[in-house]
């Protein structure tokens, strides 16, 4: 059974970073073809897909935050990480992480995080 979990801080100051892990059980994050996206919902808003990182390492961005947004991996843990940088409150929203880049169908249960002084 494939399970996903984000865990990370639910508060965070602006203009500092922004770090959420996604533990991965069930499937290795490196099985062939495979790849594993960050996803959030502002409060009101719709789905916002962030990135992406695939089973070999290449990662992919949203081109509105390339310039703020890290995906990076740790196979030995079977994790995949989130870095966000520069936050503002316009960053608070629920984060999800997934399996898929185009589309999902394994997703966490979603972790709230706040920008907030």
């Amino acid at each position: 059974q494939v399970q996903l979990q984000e865990s990370g801080p639910g508060l965070v100051k602006p203009s500092q970073t922004l770090s959420l892990t996604c533990t991965v059980s069930g499937v290795s994050i490196t099985t062939a073809d495979s790849s594993w996206s960050w996803i959030r919902q502002p409060p009101g808003n719709g789905l916002e897909w962030m990135g992406a990182i695939t089973f070999s390492g290449t990662t992919y961005y949203s081109p509105s935050l390339k310039s703020r947004t890290t995906l990076s991996r740790d196979t030995s843990k079977n994790q995949f990480t989130l870095q966000l940088n520069f936050v503002t409150p316009e960053d608070t929203a629920v984060y999800y992480c997934a399996r898929g880049r185009i589309t999902s169908d394994y997703w966490g249960q979603g972790t709230q995080v706040t920008v907030s002084s």
